[in-house]
């Protein structure tokens, strides 16, 4: 994309492009935009007035949930949601027939709507799909990769590598989905594409959550990297096919170890109150 190669915009931990250059500090306002006092035209107005309620809570609720699985089991209360953000029980069923397609959330044999655990086991099952998923794809789509935005994401990985990329942690997972995004997403399939997405998504929620934690950054995860999307410039696409698929163990070991520390650590003391925890 131009406006990212330009530098005007950059990807961030989330759905969509932050506005400038990249900086330790900056989030995204999330903010109404009519709340802001623009002016819009009438169809943009209609356009969001008629934005599916689904959509405006989507991303707060998959961010709670995310946060609590690997800490355990929780319960997810219907009317608790429909209540904390004041909307219909049908827009909370849509949410969480959301959640539940991208493996976050089930229900239980009562019906219950249940989030977590986030075990070692269900990681090693994601991260299996991931061996079997992504370095097949970076072979089925590597004659149909961007070159400058290949070449663009080896510079950013080279310089993360030689700064040490520890304690940068909303830099390391976006430059983890702008990897995938690049080398894995682009070219293949939509149904390829969702299929990958949905299993990185708890996987994904997961590592934020245990680096959030404090966890230390392992910076050799950068280096593997580099050398997947190096190996592609260099149109090694076999060689960056294995590479991939070591970083994928490399990074399997990694999460396993760090959910080990976890273990030991108390849950949150606070939820949303829309989220109970099973003892």
């Amino acid at each position: 994309m131009q406006l990212e190669t330009d530098g005007l915009i950059h990807r961030f931990n989330g759905r969509g492009f932050l506005v400038g250059p990249e900086g330790p500090d900056l989030v995204p306002n999330r903010t109404d935009i009519k709340a802001l006092g623009l002016v819009t035209g009438k169809n943009e107005d209609e356009a969001l007035q008629n934005r599916p309620s689904w959509a405006r809570i989507y991303n707060t609720i998959e961010r709670d949930v995310a946060g609590c699985v690997v800490f355990g089991k929780y319960r997810i209360i219907e009317i608790e949601i429909a209540n904390h953000f004041k909307v219909s029980r049908t827009v909370v069923r849509d949410v969480l027939g959301r959640l539940q397609e991208r493996g976050l959330v089930r229900k239980n044999q009562s019906s219950h709507w249940i989030a977590g655990p986030l075990t070692a086991q269900t990681i090693k099952d994601h991260f299996s799909l991931r061996r079997m998923l992504e370095p097949a794809a970076l072979k089925a789509g590597a004659n149909a990769l961007d070159r400058n935005s290949l070449v663009g994401l080896l510079g950013r990985l080279a310089d993360l590598e030689a700064s040490g990329a520890t304690g940068h942690l909303e830099t390391l997972d976006e430059i983890q989905e702008q990897m995938i995004d690049i080398c894995l997403l682009t070219p293949v399939n939509d149904k390829m594409q969702e299929m990958i997405r949905n299993n990185l998504l708890p996987v994904s929620a997961a590592g934020r959550l245990l680096r959030q934690l404090g966890l230390p950054d392992d910076p050799s995860a950068i280096t593997e990297m580099r050398l997947v999307v190096e190996l592609l410039v260099h149109e090694a696409v076999d060689a960056a096919a294995l590479m991939l698929e070591a970083h994928i163990d490399a990074s399997l070991k990694r999460m396993i170890a760090q959910m080990k520390i976890v273990s030991v650590i108390p849950g949150p003391s606070a939820t949303a109150d829309y989220l109970t925890p099973i003892e």
